[in-house]
């Protein structure tokens, strides 16, 4: 079984919000593929990793989970690119953690 998250920034590079229709859109899509999706939207997190130049860069997440028996990866590397040119990101984070249902 695995657990994939998505992290997608709430703001643009110039710092306008995004939509909410804009999660409201990636949340259905994994629900009508995954049967389900948890999404943590209320109490963001927050990113901070370091540039090139060593100045360090902050943005505030939302979090996207989904929980699936198979991994297909060609699949989820074509959705994390879909939502890279949507959200306007040089790089999206989704991840895969294998788990064991207790």
């Amino acid at each position: 079984m695995y657990l994939i998250e998505i992290l997608l920034p709430l703001y643009d590079n110039e710092g306008r919000p995004f939509a909410s229709a804009e999660f409201d859109r990636v949340r259905n899509e994994l629900a009508n593929r995954f049967g389900g999706v948890t999404a943590f939207r209320r109490a963001p997190a927050e990113g901070v990793w370091k540039e090139t130049g060593g100045e360090m860069s902050r943005d505030r997440i939302v979090i996207f989970e989904v929980m699936s028996e198979d991994l297909d990866r060609a699949w989820w590397s074509d959705f994390r690119r879909a939502l890279e040119r949507r959200f306007a990101q040089d790089e999206v984070v989704a991840r895969a953690t294998t788990f064991e249902r207790l």
